[in-house]
């Protein structure tokens, strides 16, 4: 389970969290990722039988996507006031009729739902809260209904911690702590938060009889970009450079995010 103190820090810090969301970062992680796990939903799933789920949905912003494909989409966070932020957001964009939303600890999913239920499940900047990951993603893993249902993950990855503290914050020290760190510091939420590599990552998921069938860098050099570069009149063209390099592993490797898109074995 996740401590009371974490807990109260996505509690107290939504409306943080959905202003960080609309800055050009944060909507880049989102739009990224999004766009990565899209490319992996097949056809067939976005029709109107078609169920999603988003555990720690936080704004409901990507429920708002999975719904305009068709889907019926369940937003699961154990804060409330997140929940009112997404509750806002999807009747504002119309598509209250296909998203319901429920209150529950991510780490509860067997008993929250039943096995086989969805096509699609989220799981975006959870795991690094988590304090046992692979009894997440087996929980997961049995919600998965069918072969062709996809699970998407996205985690910190270890590298992009260690030129953040360089590129940055020219910390040296905090770089070369972060080559072998298993955690670092949130800087939105303060505390720590748990760093994974693609190996450790893969690692988990196969322990969880989950398949990776494509692996992603989410935000490999955006986040180093000049001052010069404009982040908003430019967003469109940095997207389309992250989409190009998250798809590269060379560059993936070094991402500030590792995203894992998976299948049943």
């Amino acid at each position: 389970m996740t401590s009371n103190t974490e807990s109260d820090r996505f509690q107290s810090g939504a409306e943080k969290y959905a202003a960080y969301l609309e800055t050009p970062e944060g909507r880049l992680r989102s739009d990224v990722a999004f766009a990565n796990m899209q490319d992996f939903i097949a056809v067939p799933l976005a029709k109107d039988s078609s169920r999603a789920l988003d555990v720690g949905c936080g704004t409901g912003a990507a429920a708002v996507r999975l719904a305009r494909l068709g889907m019926h989409v369940t937003l699961l966070d154990s804060s409330p006031a997140m929940l009112e932020i997404a509750k806002r957001i999807v009747q504002e964009a119309n598509v209250a009729d296909k998203v319901v939303l429920q209150h529950g600890d991510a780490e509860n999913l067997t008993n929250l739902f039943p096995a086989t239920s969805f096509d699609v499940i989220l799981c975006h900047n959870l795991l690094e809260f988590i304090d046992d990951p692979i009894a997440f993603l087996r929980g997961a893993a049995r919600l998965l209904r069918g072969s062709s249902a996809i699970l998407s993950v996205l985690v910190r990855n270890q590298a992009g911690e260690v030129f953040k503290a360089a590129i940055q914050a020219g910390d040296l020290a905090a770089a070369e702590n972060n080559l072998t760190a298993e955690w670092g510091q949130e800087s939105l939420y303060g505390g720590r938060v748990r760093l994974f590599t693609p190996d450790s990552l893969r690692a988990m998921l196969t322990e969880a009889s989950l398949a990776v069938i494509a692996e992603r860098g989410v935000r490999v050099l955006a986040d180093y970009l000049p001052s010069r570069i404009s982040r908003t009149a430019d967003y469109e063209r940095i997207f389309e450079l992250e989409r190009n390099l998250g798809s590269r592993p060379d560059y993936a490797a070094i991402a500030r995010y590792t995203q894992c898109l998976t299948r049943l074995s």
